[in-house]
């Protein structure tokens, strides 16, 4: 089974529709068959990645696997159906300059199902020390990005083998149960956290310490969910608030929705549509202050009236013939 990744084989991106991936394959598939390449043994080992990687990518079924779990996707229905067990977090300061980066500390973790999490480079026993790394997406609401929220996530861990403990070799024999490789996986589910303020691009770093040959670092990039009311930008929340034509012009109060409730905001008279308010702290929380928030700016949108009486029309016209004249005599 090849260890490249099957989008990388055919040369698409992750995202790519279902008839970019038939014409990689056609593509490719002319200029790697044998039939063109008679002998040439390179070009058949070609061939045969590129078959193996249209045949998972091609099917909805086994993509949504592979897309989840990556080379272990054949083993999803494995991962789905793994029970609980012990596991142990540690949480370090990131050294990276990565931007929106944020170390959840003694929070624990968060994320969404991960899958290949044994993509970084394999270890010969399980005292080589190597630090796997992977990224996963985690798509949020604006609600959850607001207040924090949580997961429940399965994935393998790796630890040292339970029956040689991580020799690799029972006296001269190579163990039977990690078949001499001195290290074991294990499903393991927990649930884990998201901190308020995260936004989109934020990275979230969790370690997950299976001893020290074990360490595995997971970056979990958030995505933040379009919302029907909201339109975020950084910290500071937009929302456009409906206002009758009478409070407009006359004053009155309205209801300014918000992500922890309702609050009144006060319209003054002769307020023109699209006045923008800002209410102060009614934003999204800092990434890691949570006791800081943003604005809220609320914009007026007028709603004019409708199924008017035939009175309210005399009075409109009234103010027509006032307004047009000056505002002279009134009769």
């Amino acid at each position: 089974m090849t260890k490249r990744d099957y989008y990388d084989i055919l040369g698409v991106r992750r995202g790519a529709s279902d008839k970019e991936v038939k014409q990689a394959y056609r593509r490719l598939a002319r200029k790697y068959h044998p039939d063109v390449n008679p002998g040439d043994k390179a070009s058949e080992g070609k061939f045969k990645e590129i078959n193996e990687a249209y045949e998972v990518l091609s099917d909805p079924e086994r993509r949504t696997k592979y897309d989840r779990y990556g080379k272990n996707w054949r083993y999803a229905d494995q991962f789905s159906q793994a029970r609980q067990g012990p596991f142990k977090w540690h949480f370090e300061e990131s050294t990276e300059p990565l931007s929106d980066d944020f170390d959840l500390g003694g929070f624990g973790g968060l994320g969404d199902i991960f899958g290949s999490i044994f993509q970084g480079r394999r270890r010969s026993t399980f005292r080589t020390r190597a630090r796997t790394q992977v990224e996963r997406l985690v798509e949020v609401s604006l609600e959850e990005a607001y207040s924090g929220t949580t997961r429940l996530l399965e994935t393998w861990v790796e630890e040292p083998c339970e029956v040689c403990h991580g020799a690799g070799s029972l006296g001269n024999a190579p163990c039977y149960k990690c078949r001499g490789r001195g290290i074991g996986q294990h499903p393991r589910r927990l649930e884990v956290k998201i901190p308020p303020g995260v936004k989109d691009g934020s990275r979230v770093r969790v370690s997950l310490n299976g001893g020290d040959a074990f360490a595995q670092e997971i970056y979990l990039v958030i995505s933040v969910k379009p919302h029907r009311l909201f339109e975020r930008r950084g910290d500071d929340l937009y929302v456009e608030v409906p206002v009758s034509l009478t409070d407009v012009i006359l004053g009155g109060e309205v209801e300014v929705p918000t992500l922890k409730g309702k609050v009144a905001l006060k319209i003054p008279s002769e307020t023109q549509n699209g006045k923008t308010f800002r209410l102060s702290r009614q934003g999204m929380p800092r990434l890691g202050q949570s006791s800081a928030k943003g604005h809220l700016y609320a914009k007026v949108k007028v709603v004019l009236p409708s199924g008017l009486t035939q009175k309210e029309r005399e009075l409109f016209k009234k103010l027509k013939e006032l307004r047009r004249d000056g505002g002279g005599k009134q009769s």
